[in-house]
């Protein structure tokens, strides 16, 4: 399973795992699909940051990155 550290910004995991871009894009992070928010805002947004902005369940974020083969560490 590919650990994804919960401080780190969307830019830097998407970075490491481009595959993430999509999932991120289907949970309801459309913005993500446009390279300038990653370069913007992704890169001082974590994944719980954001779900907080959109009203996003974190924890159903995190079960469904683990669901693609993905865990969220601390």
């Amino acid at each position: 399973m590919k650990q994804i550290n919960e401080k780190d910004t969307v830019y830097a995991i998407t970075n490491q795992y481009p595959e993430l871009t999509n999932i991120l894009v289907d949970f309801g992070f459309i913005q993500m699909k446009l390279p300038q928010m990653l370069q913007t805002a992704g890169r001082i947004m974590t994944l719980e940051k954001g779900c907080m902005m959109r009203g996003f369940d974190y924890n159903k974020l995190k079960e469904i990155l683990k669901e693609h083969g993905f865990e969220v560490v601390s």
